[in-house]
This record gives C-alpha cells, sequence and structure tokens, in this order.
C-alpha cells in the first residue's frame, strides 16, 4: 500500500453517530482527502472500520492505532481479510501499544515490556491463517528501537503529537523505503487566545503519558515546557492560524520526508464534526 497526500484524523469518525460519520467520510473523500484515521480507546474498532470503508470507495481507512492490547492477533486477522474482500485493498492498520494509564486502569501491571509485547503481537499476526500483509500495517512509534521494528516488521510508521524536526528525524531513521505518516493537529483560528484555549487542556491530557512526554523531552523540551504547557511547545505540536498556516505546517512534515499527514482538527465541543473546518481546509492543504 502506498499513501500520500494529506488525511483526515478524527475520533468523531470513530465514535461519533455512525450515520453522519457515513456521511462525514464520503465528504470527506469527495473533498479529496485520502485516508481516514480514526483512534481506539475501546469499542467495537472494525464497527467502524467498516462504516467507514462502506461510504467510501477509494479514500484508505486507517486505525491510528489499534490498540494492540484490546485485540487478538487472529480476530484481527480474519477481519481484515473480510473488510478488504468485501472493500478492497483501503484498510491499513496502524497498530500501537498505547499507554500503561489506559491500559493498566482495568488490569494493574499488564502494560509492560511495550517493544517486545509489540513483536509478539506482529509474530502472532504472522502466524494466522490469513496473515496481514507486512505493506497493510505501520507501528506507532517514537523511539529509536521502535522506529526501527517499524522500518523492518512493517510498512513504516505513523508518529502522533511530534513536530516537523520529528519527521525529519524519523525519514533518517526509517530510512527511504518504510511510509512515514504523522498526524498534525490543527485548529482554524488567528486568535491567539482562542487557539491555546482550546488546545490547551487537549494537550496537557497527552503530556501526562509518558510516551508522548518522553519523546518531547528527547525532542529539546524541557520539563517546564510540558508542565506549563509552554507557548513554545504549544505552538510546535497545534498548528494553529489560517489555512496557509495550517497548510504550510503540513508542508513542513513533507518536506522533512513525511509522505502523508493526517490532519486532526481541534473545536470548542470534541464532540462536533469540524465539517466546516475540512471544508475550509481542502483547498489549501489539497
Amino acid at each position: 500500500m502506498q499513501l500520500a497526500g494529506v488525511g483526515v484524523w478524527s475520533s468523531q469518525l470513530r465514535y461519533g453517530d455512525a450515520a453522519e460519520s457515513a456521511e462525514a467520510a464520503a465528504e470527506l473523500e469527495d473533498l479529496g482527502y485520502t485516508a481516514l484515521w480514526i483512534p481506539d480507546v475501546g469499542g467495537p474498532l472494525f464497527d467502524a472500520v467498516e462504516n467507514l470503508l462502506g461510504a467510501t470507495s477509494k479514500a484508505v481507512v486507517a486505525t491510528g492505532i489499534l490498540n494492540l492490547w484490546m485485540h487478538e492477533p487472529v480476530d484481527v486477522a480474519a477481519k481484515y481479510q473480510s473488510l478488504v474482500s468485501a472493500h478492497g485493498e483501503r484498510l491499513l492498520l496502524g497498530i500501537g501499544v498505547s499507554h500503561a494509564p489506559l491500559i493498566d486502569a482495568g488490569d494493574p501491571g499488564r502494560y509492560k515490556k511495550p517493544l517486545a509485547a509489540t513483536k509478539a503481537y506482529l509474530e502472532a499476526l504472522d502466524a494466522t491463517e490469513q496473515p496481514v500483509p507486512v505493506d497493510a500495517r505501520v507501528l506507532a512509534a517514537l523511539g529509536p528501537k521502535m522506529l526501527h521494528l517499524s522500518a523492518t516488521r512493517a510498512n513504516g510508521s505513523h508518529p502522533y503529537l511530534v513536530t516537523p524536526d520529528f519527521t525529519a528525524r524519523a525519514r533518517e531513521s526509517l530510512g527511504t523505503g518504510p511510509l512515514l505518516l504523522p498526524e498534525q493537529t490543527a485548529i482554524l483560528t488567528t486568535d491567539a487566545d482562542h487557539a491555546r484555549s482550546i488546545g490547551t487542556d487537549w494537550l496537557r491530557n497527552y503530556l501526562g503519558l509518558p510516551n508522548y512526554a518522553n519523546n518531547l523531552l528527547r525532542s529539546g523540551f524541557t520539563e517546564d515546557d510540558l508542565t506549563s504547557v509552554s507557548d513554545r511547545l504549544f505552538d510546535a505540536i497545534i498548528a494553529w492560524g489560517d489555512e496557509a498556516a495550517i497548510a504550510g505546517r503540513v508542508q513542513e512534515h513533507l518536506a522533512a520526508g513525511a509522505d502523508h499527514v493526517c490532519v486532526q482538527v481541534l473545536d470548542t465541543d470534541p464532540k462536533v464534526y469540524p465539517r466546516e473546518q475540512w471544508r475550509r481546509l481542502a483547498p489549501a492543504l489539497l
């Protein structure tokens, strides 16, 4: 699978009303977005995937990410084969280890050795009767060892909450072949105070997760940046401004070596589909 252009990363498409998700997916494809990315923090993931595949005919539907603690490899492989048989090879499985606070909340101590757990999961996928093809899976990878695994046991990496500088380093680590598909968060407003009122608490929630915090520290941010959600950190992670400003940030990722960028639009109400913003951004992004 080769994936280029710009996609949409959306929790609404995953957890919102199924009928509206299908309607929005069809419009996003018509607008020219090449992929629809959805998260997985519990619930029937493949029901949402099937809904989006059924509403579209060309766009890739991608998991960002399939939480490996929540899905048995044999079930994933069987569902993958069923969906691609019905809808064509438009399903990309982004696979990841998620975060200890989420996984351990219901089963303390379950989250451990994330690199080894990912290797074991991929081995189990490969051992199924109809394995998920290597080129149809990418890994959530931030650290060097997981990036290496992305290049050798998958078709590349889907990093989340990263900067264009990270994208450049990840491309160097991955080499020229594997896909690099970063997520970019965006707020379509030219009002700095309004942008921060939308994005600060959203960002703070992620900064409490060690995987993201450690990667940002490796990237040159300080503990104070993370604790205070500094303007420096906010502006580096969240692209805000007009359509040209957000398109400019996407182009920075592409220039740094990304094959495809998926844009997550934040708005005041996180449950509302940001359809007007998707429409406004399409001419600039696509």
